[in-house]
């Protein structure tokens, strides 16, 4: 049986990062992956760096998040496809213009840069929008990555680092050993599971798999310059149980567009649904009437881990499990592109029984010894 300091079960984009950031402290690590290396709820995300403020603690996350993103993109290779394009929250209405100011004065106070643009300077920004919206927030140090190569680069450095990464399903993991499909048996005094929407290890855990879809077009530079997402994307993620749609458009340096969203609960096909995929590009074109003419070459499905409370599950898995060999770093849902540095940072913090930078507390795992908290919708 070979033994680790840490396993980490899941080679996406958070497993990945969380390799990495325990080979910076010179712990031997063995990365465990069942199916495709980010194939998995990595391969269903945008790949967009935002700070989000659905609740102070996803505001702290996602903005400590986005910071360790901007020390990182220096050392990123050409194949993760950093750009700091920023985002533009698009308002419809002068509700949403509301909402927008709100938004200014919050990301503010927490030291984040934002800018409130008129009706005529979101057109400036954005010429392909139609006329007549109300206007916009611009938060320019929000950025894209490509999420495949992004998970790529954390685990070729954790590889650098020493990692050992086993091409098999974890069948089971408990008490400092993970036995694999293939029969191999590893043991560590730490597993960490990073395991996306696939909870079989540990079937207490309250997530819910969150189906979107996602569409790419062909090369048009130029057509959009920002991410672009209309203020209603908020209303629809807050949704537990409906079907829903948001116009959400991110420019790839490649010069093609990557259009969402979609949210669906209750369904685990992974066929593409014409029904939702046409919601999806009809409210992208009521936003961007051009849309009509592009070509799209490729549409795909993807599941997101969601908890109820919008926040992760980082840290010692007590609360779903007395088992102290269990970590969890799950549960990120659309934000694990984000969140993937930051996760780790805090995985590690809680190791070594450190203060981290952010009160880490709001995304433990012990908060599930509340179960009125965690009624499935």
């Amino acid at each position: 049986m070979k033994s680790f300091d840490v396993l980490v079960v899941g080679a996406g984009i958070v497993g990945s990062a969380v390799a990495r950031e325990c080979g910076r402290q010179g712990w031997s690590v063995g990365v465990i992956e069942g199916g495709t290396l980010a194939g998995g709820a990595t391969a269903a995300g945008m790949g967009h760096l935002v700070v989000m403020d659905d609740s102070p603690a996803q505001l702290a996350l996602t903005a400590f998040s986005r910071s360790l993103w901007h020390q990182e993109a220096p050392e990123l290779s050409n194949t993760v496809e950093y750009e700091g394009c920023g985002t533009i929250w698009v308002a419809a209405d002068a509700e949403e213009m509301g909402e927008v100011e709100a938004r200014h004065r919050k990301y503010a106070d927490a030291g984040i840069e934002t800018r409130i643009l008129t009706p005529a300077q979101l057109l400036d920004e954005e010429p392909n929008l139609r006329p007549g919206l109300a206007g916009g927030l611009l938060v320019p140090g929000d950025s894209v990555v490509y999420p495949p190569a992004a998970a790529d680069f954390f685990l070729t450095e954790a590889r650098r680092l020493g990692a050992e990464v086993f091409l098999s399903k974890a069948v089971s993991a408990s008490h400092g050993r993970v036995l694999l499909a293939n029969g191999v048996s590893l043991q560590a005094d730490r597993i960490v599971l990073a395991v996306g929407t696939n909870c079989e290890l540990l079937p207490s855990l309250p997530i819910q798999k969150r189906k979107g879809h996602l569409a790419i077009t062909d090369r048009y530079p130029g057509f959009v310059r920002h991410q672009l997402v209309e203020l209603g994307y908020l209303k629809s993620a807050h949704s537990l149980i409906e079907d829903s749609v948001a116009f959400n458009i991110q420019p790839r340096k490649s010069g093609q567009l990557l259009l969402g969203s979609s949210r669906q609960y209750g369904d685990e096909s992974s066929d593409v649904e014409p029904r939702m995929l046409t919601r999806m590009i009809e409210r992208a074109k009521e936003y961007m009437p051009g849309l009509e003419n592009l070509s799209v070459l490729r549409v795909w499905t993807g599941f997101r881990a969601a908890t109820t409370d919008k926040l992760p599950l980082i840290g010692q898995a007590a609360g779903p499990t007395n088992d102290p060999s269990l970590w969890l770093a799950a549960g990120l849902e659309g934000l694990g592109i984000t969140n993937a540095p930051g996760v780790a940072r805090l995985v590690i913090d809680g190791m070594l029984g450190r203060e981290s930078p952010i009160d880490a507390q709001p995304y433990s795992p012990a908060r599930l010894m509340e179960p009125a908290r965690y009624a499935h919708a």
